[in-house]
């Protein structure tokens, strides 16, 4: 992993951003055990009142840690370009990754943290309220699982294995690019396992070793993938563009990523596995 020099206070920074995680979370919580109204944003994309509490929790919070640094989150994200071109350091917030899945109360949503830092992620939370688990990480201090108040177990992505592979899609957002892949390019290789997962869990999967691949053709945005992107990193893994290039943040005015791989192991040749001309498929960004 890139190495990117930071004198950031990263420990005491992480403890706190899995206290903030947590909170945001018991925000969430609180509207999910009632009635609760759902609004659509301009891109179509639900609302709820739950996304709202959280980013306000984590923003306030965010705001106290000293030096202060700049925050993006999807529920405050109209910030130019032209001024988030001028940060080198900053936060990276999903309030509530997948709201689908809070409206339909599968449980499979969570609280992302990130800390992006000359356009690579260095630190990740990922929280998930129902469950009360969290997973965290931080450059050169490892990755972890923490359920609820017991202690953290550190994580990695496993071996690739001689058998079948396990593939995650995305539970909310089918997507024929991905039947297409797994028809095509995998099936050709070996027979594989797919499990379908909402949010941010489809990477804390590859990186607590329960999955090897995650190829996501379809739209994600920068706040969706950063601090579980963090967490991939530190536990062993790699995610890369569909060229196989590292998933860099704030390059550009759109905040859509590219179509992209999580990897398992790291060292593992999976070139195999990226499908001819897949470097050129590309999201609207």
């Amino acid at each position: 992993m890139t190495n990117t020099n930071t004198t950031f206070p990263l420990q005491s920074w992480l403890d706190e951003t899995c206290l903030i995680a947590r909170a945001a979370g018991d925000a969430i919580m609180a509207v999910y055990v009632k009635d609760f109204s759902v609004y659509e944003k301009s891109d179509s994309s639900p609302l709820t009142e739950a996304d709202l509490a959280a980013h306000e929790v984590i923003v306030t919070r965010l705001e106290n840690l000293k030096p202060a640094l700049p925050i993006l989150s999807e529920e405050s994200a109209e910030i130019p370009f032209e001024e988030r071109s001028r940060w080198q350091s900053y936060w990276l917030v999903d309030p509530l990754d997948g709201t689908r899945e809070f409206v339909k109360r599968n449980s499979e949503f969570t609280v992302n943290i990130a800390l992006i830092h000359h356009g690579r992620p260095i630190l990740g939370v990922v929280y998930v309220p129902v469950q009360n688990r969290t997973y965290f990480a931080a450059q050169g201090l490892g990755a972890y699982r923490q359920d609820a108040d017991e202690p953290p177990v550190a994580i990695h992505v496993r071996t690739v294995p001689d058998g079948p592979l396990k593939i995650l899609g995305s539970r909310s957002h089918s997507s024929q690019l991905l039947d297409d892949y797994l028809a095509k390019a995998v099936a050709d290789i070996g027979k594989y396992e797919l499990v379908t997962k909402g949010s941010s869990l489809k990477f804390c999967l590859v990186a607590e070793g329960a999955a090897d691949l995650y190829p996501r053709f379809g739209l994600t945005s920068e706040w969706d993938t950063a601090a579980a992107h963090a967490i991939v990193l530190e536990a062993g893994g790699e995610v890369t563009d569909m060229n196989l290039n590292e998933l860099i943040y704030n390059q550009k005015e759109s905040l859509l990523n590219p179509f992209f791989f999580a990897f398992g192991q790291r060292h593992y040749d999976w070139s195999a596995y990226v499908p001819e001309g897949s470097g050129e498929l590309k999201s609207k960004s």
